[in-house]
């Protein structure tokens, strides 16, 4: 995601399939402090992606923006130091 920043997303709910509106992401778990090391994630060519950490499914959708989710609720924002 060249000249933008990089969404986060957790799945706290632990939910079988999340949802993305993006390619390149990261992935954090769940929020902290239960999350895992916040890894980056390509799906390239492909339309789907099983985080190594948290084993969540994440599955690209071109109708949702890149802070949208389904199920909803599964953007992490990143907070300031």
């Amino acid at each position: 995601m060249a000249g933008g920043s990089i969404p986060h997303f957790q799945n706290d709910a632990g939910h079988t399939v999340v949802e993305i509106g993006v390619k390149e992401f990261k992935c954090v778990g769940a929020n902290p402090p239960f999350d895992h090391p916040h890894v980056y994630l390509d799906m390239g060519d492909d339309s789907e992606l099983v985080c190594p950490y948290c084993s969540t499914l994440y599955r690209y959708n071109n109708s949702l923006q890149a802070n949208e989710t389904r199920p909803a609720n599964c953007l992490y924002v990143v907070q300031a130091a």
